[in-house]
């Protein structure tokens, strides 16, 4: 079926995007898959290219336009490129509206030019060694103290974690009030007892840094609380994971088409028996399967896409394209992987990778288990 999300100016800005991955980062991921991080000036070559902060003010130095459809292009070209290292995802879908929707003109002034530009990396710690998917159960503590907070604690699991200059950090402020004591707190590279710990090594997104973090007594400025009082860090966390999560079904749903592609081509060339794969019903029954349910999922993150842009994308909504989604690129892949025979686990060949790489797709943003949770929670029981 035609697909018709896009206008013909994303059409244009995924050829800037293409062009960008094909000179920048293409050439050079390999290495950075051996390193363990992405160079902080790729970061900066793409804010050059207009590829971060699209909802950032125009007088702030981004594009000024509330349209999730350029994420969505973004997120698509660098799955279908294998990219995974690149963090831009966390850094536009995740962190844009923590920095634009909840800064005061202040804050704004401080941080919004330097997001826009690639100079200013982000990250956001929520997860901690005892809380992952229950936000509720988080132990690092900010405790007021006059003009600033005095944070303690750790987190781990943290996106961009050796790279950021700009940590929105959960916390409670009051210990004792549950949901309503945790407030989100930006801490900035060089303060003092801010550490960074290991960069994990991981199952797959080698280049993507990905870091403990460790706060001894940092004094943080109450002007880096993210709005006008304590307490209201949940809601706002509540508010932007819809989000968050329809980013990641978004890269899903590209990631399980572009090795299903893959895997079409090979099947017309590899040959089994004195014949192409292709030509086994089992290899064509699997594949209409594949392609099936892939389509109807792009049609479904689709329509969520258009529902962000006006305002109309639930929590449920939004946990039904995540788990879904990321469920069905584990499938797709491992299957295709079948397909390719011992080649599949040749770290040479794209769908090896794609499948260390997706693993963690039904973990983080909340797992599959929390989403059908939240879904099953809505019919009232």
């Amino acid at each position: 079926m035609q697909r018709d999300l896009f206008d013909e100016e994303h059409l244009l800005f995924r050829e800037t995007v293409r062009e960008f991955m094909a000179r920048e980062v293409v050439p050079h991921h390999g290495q950075w898959e051996k390193d363990g991080i992405v160079p902080r000036e790729v970061w900066k070559k793409a804010g050059e290219l207009g590829m971060f902060g699209f909802s950032v003010p125009e007088e702030y130095g981004g594009a000024g336009i509330t349209d999730f459809r350029y994420n969505a292009v973004i997120l698509e070209e660098i799955m279908r490129h294998g990219a995974t290292g690149l963090g831009f995802s966390l850094h536009n879908d995740v962190m844009a509206p923590y920095l634009v929707d909840l800064t005061d003109d202040e804050q704004k002034q401080r941080w919004l030019p330097g997001f826009a530009a690639g100079e200013l990396i982000t990250a956001i710690a929520m997860s901690e060694p005892g809380a992952g998917s229950d936000l509720q159960g988080i132990r690092t503590t900010a405790l007021p103290k006059g003009d600033h907070y005095l944070v303690n604690g750790q987190k781990t699991f943290i996106t961009n974690g050796v790279n950021a200059d700009l940590v929105v950090v959960v916390a409670k402020t009051d210990p004792t009030a549950g949901a309503r004591g945790t407030t989100l707190l930006v801490v900035e590279r060089g303060m003092e007892g801010f550490s960074r710990g290991r960069n994990l090594e991981k199952v797959g997104m080698k280049a993507q840094d990905t870091a403990e973090l460790f706060f001894e007594n940092v004094r943080v400025p109450t002007a880096n609380r993210l709005g006008p009082r304590d307490g209201e860090g949940f809601a706002q966390l509540m508010n932007n994971l819809p989000q968050e999560r329809l980013s990641i079904a978004v890269a899903a749903v590209a990631a399980a088409e572009t090795v299903l592609e893959q895997t079409i081509e090979y099947c017309k060339t590899r040959q089994a028996f004195g014949r192409n794969l292709g030509s086994f019903q089992n290899t064509r029954f699997v594949l209409a399967e594949l392609a099936t349910e892939t389509e109807i999922a792009r049609h479904y993150v689709d329509k969520c896409v258009r529902a962000l842009n006006a305002r109309e994308l639930t929590a449920v909504d939004a946990a039904k394209a995540k788990w879904w989604t990321t469920e069905l690129q584990t499938k797709v892949i491992d299957r295709c992987l079948q397909l390719h025979g011992g080649y599949g686990y040749m770290m040479e060949y794209p769908v090896a990778r794609a499948w260390l790489d997706s693993r963690v797709q039904t973990i983080y943003g909340g797992t599959t288990e929390i989403m059908k949770e939240i879904i099953g929670r809505s019919f009232g029981f």
